[in-house]
């Protein structure tokens, strides 16, 4: 079996891995998912006991189902960890992770995103009331249930007659697809009140998702906010068990994004941002009144990035803040307690896992110092007392390290150019006591590329060679994606497994992080605010040529250039731009049109949308122009879902009706039916016919 074919089937070989791995409140589990094995999709909630060191099965769908192709994807426990609340096609069940009985509770309807209480009485979850719009069209509203112990349900939230426009407890589109912001409710301690959002999308426009091999059937909608147009209204809500409701009190009109909601014993906070996303507060909220009082300011002039997992109260009460501090000669991304500053500028904090448990004032974060390929877990010393500033890193090898750590409990994952898939250890204290074992396929090679940095820029870059090059010269395939958000040089295996296989076929494989994309430092990632065209491109370009001299195997008069999504968008603009450089390139689900994307995401950027900003990002007006000359039009292969609710299919036929135009070579690849390319390994079966386009097109020695 061929590497595509093999990493479809075993879903690039995670199946059977540990994932969605947490620690138990008291420090006595590690929950995870994992599948039976390097074919089977279907995750089952497993756990390891701390004090043995054992691992035990608590749910497998098939039981509980009798469906071999659902499957648990995600689970969510109360404070301690002893009661995990999941999901198996629409029906729910709760797991006493101590005695290990799993019972299944009745439900009003199909449930998502269930949660316990923090006594791990109560279960609330969201389900869908079917309805009509105002147009006739079928739709669904969501609302938010309450499970008691004794069984009764009830609905806690929800207006089924809001035309569908009005959803209680689920993220908005904006949240899940610009913040990360994965959940829409949050119990309070006491398990008395749940602060739930309330979602309205009526001013929003709708978008149609047609499938045009059903033309019979009628295409499903989707309320979605354009650059320049309305938002979807988001609002905040103490629900009392009891009944009784208050509102959450804060200017919305100016604020509009709540990007972060935690709610711990020190009281609800929540992290809200402007428009643009240039100015932000951190709000405590009173949970009687909702009236809510600012602990800290956001602010930069290109875009604000909270840091994950803040904010939060620490133990002694004072409010946990991330953000930049790029002033006095810093360029840092640092946390802040009530304005003190607890982390050494020279670490760039990626996330911050929670306190150490035990008495000991110290914090544990996810972060990077240097070397922006590698991540480490690091213990701040003092940072909950009156210190800070002492970054003790306990990840000792080189690679990709991630935790998850909870009542004196540390379970380290590490990704690493030496193995495949992550490694989990389990340790107390200094003491290792156990291991997640991992049932997935092993890949077929193991990738060595060799990392650097090029031009005075330093720009993190990457190239990889056939497996058996002895030498000589080869085409490059440069592979991108050079957006904000997402860095690709990264000391992982699991990053250069599909490389490999394109190098394999005869290509050295480069792979550059241009300005704009994270871990280096503040100035770094933001210098490509409104624009990150002319930047990003020119990274590309330059680093290259730098890589041409230190790798003398590699032919610059032939490069293809590939890539997805934001990495679509460079790698056509690559092709329209610079035809003196690139050969050729594929655009997979390319986003080419800025003003037809989301909000959130295309202002933060670029700003609202402009004529002159948002022109120079726009590859269907490139495309317009004509080439100078027809031998300088490169081939473009363009490769969309048809059904893609992100990055809408538009992009891709509004490009392609401008290159026909303007007589620009290019062929379409519409994928019916699909929504995202990375789902039941359409993207990877789709290798073979990007092979054979690149090969055709680009020019011969």
């Amino acid at each position: 079996m061929d590497y595509p074919e093999l990493a479809a089937r075993t879903r690039r070989f995670t199946n059977g891995s540990p994932l969605s791995v947490s620690v138990a409140g008291d420090g006595g589990r590690v929950i995870f998912i994992r599948s039976t094995g390097p074919e089977d999709p279907a995750g089952c909630l497993w756990m390891l006991d701390a004090a043995t060191g054992e691992e035990r099965l608590v749910a497998e769908p098939v039981e509980l189902v009798g469906d071999r192709r659902e499957g648990i994807t995600s689970y969510a426990l109360d404070r301690n960890g002893h009661i995990a609340a999941f999901t198996v096609a629409g029906r729910l069940f709760r797991a006493d992770l101590i005695n290990g009985d799993v019972v299944e509770v009745v439900t009003a309807g199909p449930a998502v995103d269930p949660r316990p209480d923090p006594a791990g009485e109560r279960i609330a979850y969201l389900t869908a009331h079917p309805g009509l719009t105002a147009r006739g069209e079928p739709t669904a509203t969501t609302a938010l249930h309450i499970v008691e112990p004794d069984g009764t349900d009830v609905m806690l939230a929800g207006e089924l007659d809001s035309n569908g426009t009005v959803s209680w407890g689920a993220i908005d589109y904006l949240a899940g697809e610009a913040f990360d912001r994965g959940r829409g409710y949050w119990w309070s301690p006491d398990g008395r009140t749940v602060l739930a959002a309330r979602v309205d999308t009526s001013r929003l426009p709708r978008v149609y998702l047609h499938d045009p091999v059903d033309p019979g059937e009628p295409a499903p909608s989707l309320a979605y906010p354009r650059a320049g147009g309305p938002n979807p209204q988001v609002s905040l809500h103490l629900l009392d068990l009891d009944g009784g409701w208050v509102d959450v009190h804060w200017d919305r009109e100016t604020y509009p994004y709540p990007v972060a909601v935690r709610w711990a014993d020190g009281g609800p906070l929540i992290a809200v941002l402007r428009r643009l996303q240039q100015h932000g507060l951190v709000l405590s909220v009173d949970p009687r009144t909702g009236e809510t009082q600012v602990h800290a300011e956001l602010t930069d002039p290109r875009w604000v990035e909270p840091v994950e997992g803040t904010p939060c109260h620490l133990p002694d009460g004072r409010v946990l803040v991330g953000g930049e501090l790029a002033h006095d000669g810093y360029d840092a991304r640092c946390l802040f307690a009530d304005g003190s500053l607890l982390t050494p500028p020279s670490l760039y904090v990626r996330r911050v896992v929670g306190p150490v448990a035990g008495g000991a004032p110290d914090l544990l974060v996810e972060g990077t110092d240097g070397e922006p390929s590698e991540q480490h877990v690091y213990r701040i010393r003092g940072a909950l007392g009156a210190g800070g500033m002492e970054a003790k890193r306990l990840t000792t090898e080189p690679g990709w390290h991630v935790a998850a750590a909870a009542g004196g409990l540390l379970a380290i994952g590490r990704l690493s150019l030496d193995h495949a898939g992550t490694q989990w250890s389990v340790w107390r204290g200094d003491t290792r006591i156990g291991g997640l074992a991992s049932h997935a396929s092993p890949p077929p090679f193991a990738p060595r590329p060799a990392l650097s940095r090029v031009t005075d820029r330093r720009l993190p870059a990457a190239v990889l060679y056939p497996r058996h090059h002895a030498g000589g010269r080869l085409p490059v395939l440069l592979d991108v994606y050079g957006g904000p958000g997402r860095q690709e040089v990264l000391a992982a295996r699991a990053w250069w497994l599909e490389r490999q296989w394109w190098a394999d076929a005869g290509f050295a494989v480069v792979t550059i992080d241009n300005r704009g994309t994270p871990g280096v430092a503040p100035s770094f990632e933001k210098v490509v605010h409104r624009r990150l065209a002319d930047i990003a491109l020119a990274d590309q370009v330059d680093a290259l040529e730098a890589l041409g001299e230190k790798h003398p195997d590699l032919d610059l008069r032939r490069i293809a250039v590939r890539g997805w999504a934001l990495g679509g968008w460079l790698a056509a603009l690559a092709v329209l731009r610079r035809p003196d450089v690139f050969a050729c390139g594929v655009a997979r689900t390319p986003l080419t049109d800025w003003a037809l994307h989301n909000t959130a995401f295309t202002e933060r950027y670029l700003g609202l949308p402009d004529d002159e900003v948002y022109a120079r990002h726009n590859l269907v007006e490139i495309a317009a122009e004509p080439p100078v000359r027809p031998d300088e039009a490169r081939p473009l292969l363009l490769v969309h879902g048809m059904a893609d609710d992100s990055i809408l299919a538009a992009h891709t036929l509004r490009l392609s009706a401008a290159m026909v135009a303007a007589g620009r070579p290019h062929a379409v690849l519409p994928l019916s039916g699909v929504a995202r390319l990375a789902a039941a390994g359409v993207a990877e079966r789709l290798l073979p016919l990007e092979l054979d386009f690149v090969r055709r097109h680009l020019p011969t020695v």
